[in-house]
């Protein structure tokens, strides 16, 4: 079995920090870089962007999506994305958000984690809303094969609210159920668990109890979206291990020039600092 994501992972934030940059190839940021909506266009953003920010960060979230929306072509691109990132030394999130049941769900898992995988990733974002036993596959080849997964639990979106803040029969809410499932994997595991959760960085502190995942916290909402370092420290802290601060727009609005990003995507990392309180 290869080495744990969690233990590769807390490794990989002790030597460069929290931040998890993403490469989101929106076409108004290939528009705003002077590149066409293409495949051609696509692929000098996301590699100018790989190629220049994953040796700064621990972990690089391409988004799917972006990428997929150009076909086959864009696939492609994603997959040399991927590949020029886990070679800078950073670690892949996919974010495909992928959830299903059964032999649906397997075959997703098989087209994103296992070991020579055309895009195989570190670990890869997943929807737990079929049920969270239906991630039993994904959760099974994470394990066998060193990788991670990060169940949505409580997004940012203002959409999401009413259903992942409902009370379930146990009096919990869907959100904290997430959570603590998520938890009873990553047990007395060291140093962190490998099955994470989401949970916006713009949500309410005190909305859900992360105290006993011991595993990590992708945060989205953290520059673009209004989060701060403030607001961060006051919805995490103090001392919960494994939180890593997403943001993609702030960092890539600065392209296409490459220094330019390295720049940004420093700044960026060294505004979180510690993410503790009174640090």
């Amino acid at each position: 079995m290869s080495e744990r994501f969690g233990a590769r992972l807390a490794r990989a934030v002790a030597e460069k920090g929290p931040l998890c940059a993403g490469i989101d190839p929106h076409p108004g940021l290939l528009q705003a870089w002077g590149l066409p909506a293409d495949a051609g266009g696509l692929e000098k953003f996301a590699l100018t962007a790989a190629e220049a920010i994953a040796p700064e960060v621990a972990v690089i979230k391409p988004q799917s999506a972006f990428f997929e929306a150009y076909g086959p072509p864009g696939v492609a691109v994603l997959a040399k994305t991927m590949k020029v990132c886990r070679e800078a030394g950073a670690l892949v999130l996919l974010d495909v958000k992928r959830g299903d049941i059964g032999s649906t769900m397997a075959a997703y898992t098989a087209a994103f984690l296992p070991a020579g995988a055309e895009l195989e990733a570190d670990a890869i974002t997943v929807s737990p809303y079929l049920g969270f036993g239906s991630l039993a596959p994904a959760i099974d080849v994470a394990q066998a094969q060193g990788k991670g997964l990060f169940v949505l639990a409580r997004t940012s979106n203002a959409e999401a609210q009413g259903l992942q803040n409902a009370l379930l029969p146990n009096g919990k809410t869907v959100a904290q159920d997430i959570v603590d499932t998520a938890a009873a994997y990553n047990a007395a595991v060291g140093p962190l668990g490998d099955i994470g959760v989401v949970v916006g960085a713009t949500i309410a502190p005190g909305e859900l109890d992360l105290s006993k995942l011991n595993g990590p916290v992708l945060a989205p909402g953290f520059g673009a979206q209004g989060a701060t370092p403030a607001d961060l420290r006051a919805l995490f802290g103090p001392g919960l291990p494994g939180v890593l601060p997403a943001s993609s727009r702030d960092v890539l609005k600065h392209g296409p020039d490459p220094e330019a990003l390295r720049a940004a995507v420093r700044r960026t990392r060294d505004s979180l600092g510690p993410l503790e309180k009174g640090q």
